[in-house]
């Protein structure tokens, strides 16, 4: 049986990088990057802005299922984490346009990996979720 390829970082090497231990998790930087970026709004999103720069409405139509105020939460905290910037044009009324900045564009070979592997293994994945669940009935 083939060994899975080790990951260069073990979670105790990360931590004691960091001089994190017990209560002060949630100060851990891999945490805090990853609870921003990890979550579906804002994969989409990143992966969305890495085609051209999108107006709010295109976004919204774009992904037709998320509510306008996660739409606008997401941007936010994109925005607020450096990775997407906003800028409004003086017309009647205003456009708003969002595009990547150059540390979201970064993100964008990661997390292209990322979505490869979840589509190669999605089928792997629900096989085994149905086993799980017959197991636990």
């Amino acid at each position: 049986m083939k060994r899975p390829a080790k990951s260069s970082r073990k979670i105790q090497d990360v931590l004691r990088a960091q001089n994190i231990s017990g209560d002060g998790l949630e100060s851990c930087p891999v945490r805090q990057v990853l609870d921003q970026i990890g979550d579906k709004w804002s994969t989409l999103m990143l992966l969305a802005l890495s085609e051209k720069p999108y107006r709010f409405g295109e976004l919204r139509r774009l992904i037709p299922d998320i509510s306008q105020r996660m739409l606008t939460q997401t941007l936010r905290d994109l925005q607020r984490n450096g990775l997407v910037s906003r800028t409004v044009f003086p017309t009647n009324p205003p456009s708003v346009e969002y595009r990547l900045t150059p540390l979201g564009t970064s993100l964008l070979g990661p997390l292209d990996a990322l979505v490869r592997w979840a589509e190669n293994a999605y089928g792997k994945i629900v096989t085994a979720r149905g086993d799980f669940d017959r197991k636990a009935a």
